[in-house]
C-alpha cells in the first residue's frame, strides 16, 4: 500500500492514547490507512486500525524496531500523544524527494535539546523531534533506521533523539525539516500566528499524558492543551521575574535571551 500512518503503543495507557489520536486522524483524513504496533494483541482494535501488528519486544523505544516494519511505501509515524487537527493534504509527497521529514524540537537553547551523543553541532542544528516522522521505503532509509537502532541500543540512553541528532549530522540521507504546524509542540505559538501564517495540522503535546503522569482529568482537546500551556507560560514568565504584556519587561526579556549568563542558563533548564 502506498500511504499510511503507524502508531506504536505498549501498555493500556499508551494504547488508549493511540486510539484517541487515531480517532482524530480518521475524522480529519477519512480513507487513510492506519496501523498499530502493540504488545496487547488485536484488543478489539481492528475497528479503529486497519491492521494490528505485534511489537518485536517491549522496551521504551521499541518504535525504532517497528519503523522499518511498516507495510506502507510512504509512512507517517505518530507518537501516541498526538491529535490530528486538519487534513494532511499532500504532505506524503515530500518523500518523493526526501527519504525523511521531521520537525525541530522546541526549547532549542536548553541543554536537553542541544545534547548529542558524541558530537557537538552548530546551534542551528538542534535535535529534531522523532514523535512525528514521515519517511519512505528505500534502501537508504532502511540502513539509516538500522544504524539508529544499533547506536541507540549501544548507548544505554533513554531518549532516542540524542543519537538521531548525531546520525543526521553525519549521514548523507536526504531529509526535510517540517514546518512547526506539522508537529505543534509549543501550542502558545497559536497566540502569535496571524490567520494566513499556518494551519495547525498535528498537535503533539505531553499534556495529553498528564493524567498518566500526574493524575487528574484527562486532556483531550486542543483548547484544553492551549489553556494549560498559557498557564505554564505565565508561570515561566513569573519565575524569571518578568511579566508578560509589559513592553519594558519584554525589552528586558529580549536582552536576557541574547545573553549567555548563569541566569539565562538557569531559565533554559527550567
Amino acid at each position: 500500500m502506498r500511504d499510511g500512518v503507524i502508531y506504536v503503543a505498549t501498555g493500556e495507557d499508551y494504547l488508549s492514547l493511540a486510539r484517541q489520536s487515531a480517532l482524530s486522524l480518521r475524522q480529519t483524513n477519512p480513507g487513510l490507512a492506519v496501523d498499530l504496533f502493540t504488545d496487547l494483541g488485536e484488543a478489539g482494535d481492528l475497528g479503529m486500525f486497519d491492521q494490528v501488528h505485534p511489537v518485536p519486544r517491549v522496551h521504551p523505544r521499541v518504535k525504532l524496531e517497528c519503523l522499518p516494519l511498516s507495510r506502507f511505501e510512504r509512512t507517517l509515524y505518530l507518537d501516541c500523544d498526538t491529535l490530528v487537527l486538519a487534513p494532511l493534504g499532500s504532505v506524503f509527497d515530500l518523500v518523493e524527494r526526501f527519504d525523511l521529514a521531521l520537525a525541530h524540537d522546541v526549547r532549542r537553547r536548553s541543554d536537553l535539546v542541544r545534547e548529542g551523543l558524541e558530537l557537538e553541532t552548530p546551534y542551528a542544528f538542534p535535535q529534531l523531534n522523532s514523535g512525528v516522522m514521515l519517511y519512505r521505503r528505500s534502501e537508504a532509509m532502511r540502513l539509516f533506521l538500522a544504524e539508529w537502532l544499533r547506536r541507540y541500543m549501544e548507548s544505554g540512553l533513554f531518549r532516542d533523539q540524542i543519537v538521531l541528532k548525531d546520525l543526521l549530522w553525519q549521514s548523507d540521507l536526504r531529509f526535510y525539516v517540517l514546518p512547526p504546524e506539522f508537529n505543534l509542540r509549543r501550542v502558545t505559538m497559536l497566540d502569535a500566528w496571524e490567520p494566513l501564517d499556518a494551519r495547525p495540522t498535528i498537535l503533539h503535546s505531553h499534556r495529553l499524558m498528564d493524567h498518566m503522569r500526574n493524575g487528574g482529568p484527562r486532556v483531550t482537546t486542543l483548547q484544553q492543551v492551549l489553556d494549560l500551556e498559557r498557564l505554564a507560560l505565565a508561570q515561566e514568565w513569573h519565575d524569571t521575574g518578568l511579566a508578560p504584556g509589559d513592553r519594558r519587561q519584554a525589552e528586558r526579556l529580549l536582552s536576557v535571551m541574547l545573553e549567555d549568563t548563569d541566569e539565562t542558563r538557569q531559565v533554559r533548564k527550567g
